[in-house]
């Protein structure tokens, strides 16, 4: 807090403090790690592949910060992208992870997954996997010969090599698979998943290697238009009704309630409604670490500081960072408003 104490006259300095300190970060229970900064994909809802230069979080850039994870209580690191699996230490990385009892799980593509099923099992607990519809839908969205089928291999190499792994798969909801969500729960059986859950393609952040975010034309290769937006509104229904028990059983993740926000996102993206921000207190439980060292809040507010010039605890509750969540109103933000992958951890502060 002397930092924060320093840029300012005495007087101001106290109530700046006196307004911060409800936002110190003490624990910190979750923390997302992109390994590698590209992706074998070609997915048309995001631009990471369009990333020409690589970068990685090393063995030992982790091992500098490994005390502080220590330190803020993390009890969970997923592993996402780019493509995770790219990364030349990854075993070594989730391995010194699990050595100090942080879950690992990594959030994968599944090009890789055949290749790599005995290193995955061996070194991670867990795995998600991209699901974008049946195999032709899969294909067509991921822009990559067979990523359906090398997707389904993976898997199944990998229950051969760990039988009781848990794997879950995760759908990205956009113009190319909003009339196939029924059948991607279907192919997520056929597969043998354990879980599928569903989000909203991300439109108009500047996240996923999209700084200046995308133009109209862009968005609406993406989204879906009016008349779509009822076909997903039937959609949706008749997945609530017709997997009412794949609901209750939690092989679908989402309520029938969170399954419908997807219909209202889409909607206040047409202006057809209001947009309205999920419950969500990703800033102060949990933090993104990029390939590039930068730490981030959630993948879309700015980064707050960089791991290769600070320790974590020093970015989370420097002078910016406190400021940031004293001043964020996630009901209000534009960029919460529009958010399509919240995180809410009940009693997770403190």
């Amino acid at each position: 807090m002397n930092s924060l104490l320093s840029i300012s006259p005495a007087r101001d300095a106290v109530a700046d403090a006196a307004d911060v300190l409800p936002h110190v970060i003490r624990n910190l229970p979750v923390i997302v790690i992109s390994p590698h900064n590209q992706c074998n994909c070609r997915c048309v809802m995001c631009d990471i592949w369009r990333i020409r230069e690589p970068e990685e979080i090393t063995q030992a850039e982790l091992q500098k910060h490994l005390a502080s994870f220590r330190e803020l209580g993390v009890r969970w690191v997923v592993f996402s992208g780019g493509e995770p699996q790219m990364n030349s230490q990854l075993p070594q990385l989730a391995q010194m992870l699990r050595s100090v009892n942080i879950r690992v799980t990594i959030l994968t593509a599944g090009l890789l997954l055949e290749s790599q099923a005995d290193m995955i099992a061996a070194s991670v607990d867990d795995v998600i996997v991209s699901l974008d519809g049946p195999p032709e839908i899969h294909n067509r969205i991921r822009r990559v010969p067979k990523a359906y089928e090398r997707l389904a291999a993976g898997v199944r190499q990998l229950r051969q090599a760990r039988g009781g792994m848990i794997i879950r798969g995760r759908c990205t909801v956009q113009k190319e698979n909003h009339c196939n969500l029924c059948a991607t729960v279907a192919v997520a059986k056929e597969i043998g998943l354990d879980s599928i859950s569903f989000l909203a393609a991300d439109l108009t952040s500047s996240a996923f290697n999209r700084p200046l975010g995308w133009d109209e034309d862009r968005q609406h290769k993406v989204a879906i238009d009016a008349a779509e937006v009822e076909d997903l509104h039937a959609e949706i229904e008749r997945l609530i009704t017709e997997h009412s028990d794949d609901l209750s059983s939690g092989f679908v993740v989402e309520t029938a309630g969170k399954l419908r926000n997807l219909v209202h996102h889409f909607r206040a993206y047409l202006g057809q409604v209001p947009a309205v921000a999920p419950r969500c207190n990703a800033p102060w439980v949990s933090a993104v670490i990029g390939a590039d060292g930068e730490v981030r809040p959630c993948f879309f507010h700015p980064p707050l500081g960089n791991i290769r010039n600070q320790a974590l605890p020093e970015i989370l509750n420097g002078p910016r960072a406190l400021r940031f969540r004293a001043n964020l109103d996630i009901a209000s933000d534009p960029i919460c408003r529009r958010c399509v992958c919240s995180l809410h951890i009940p009693n997770a502060t403190g």
